[in-house]
């Protein structure tokens, strides 16, 4: 069986924007606009932890200039895929684990129930 037909990679957030995206030039040269969300864990613990804080990245331009219009305190919905971005730093090799977005909008307040997050 092929690894395409066995492997799947697709996540959907919809989530609290926790702060604005920031433009970033890597190394390499390439563009990229990061950000946060804040979504609530499905079956949150009675003492813990009720939500998750993630970060994704774009490099997609048109969704770059989307996400740079987003507010902290935006419901959003996002798509794309994890991905593990490695770099050298002083020390050592450093890497993130994050949500390449390939998509992504604004969900409006007027949404339903679904659309309120933490």
């Amino acid at each position: 069986m092929s690894v395409a037909v066995i492997d799947r990679n697709d996540v959907v957030l919809r989530g609290r924007l926790s702060a604005p995206a920031e433009l970033r030039t890597l190394p390499s040269g390439d563009m990229l606009v990061s950000f946060r969300l804040v979504v609530r864990r499905p079956e949150p613990r009675a003492r813990g932890q009720s939500v998750d804080v993630l970060p994704c990245i774009t490099y997609d331009r048109a969704l770059q200039r989307r996400v740079a219009a987003w507010q902290a305190g935006d419901v959003v919905e996002v798509e794309g895929a994890l991905q593990r971005r490695f770099w050298r730093t002083g020390s050592g090799t450093a890497s993130v684990t994050e949500v390449n977005c390939r998509r992504g909008r604004k969900v409006p307040r007027s949404a339903g129930p679904d659309a309120r997050t933490a």
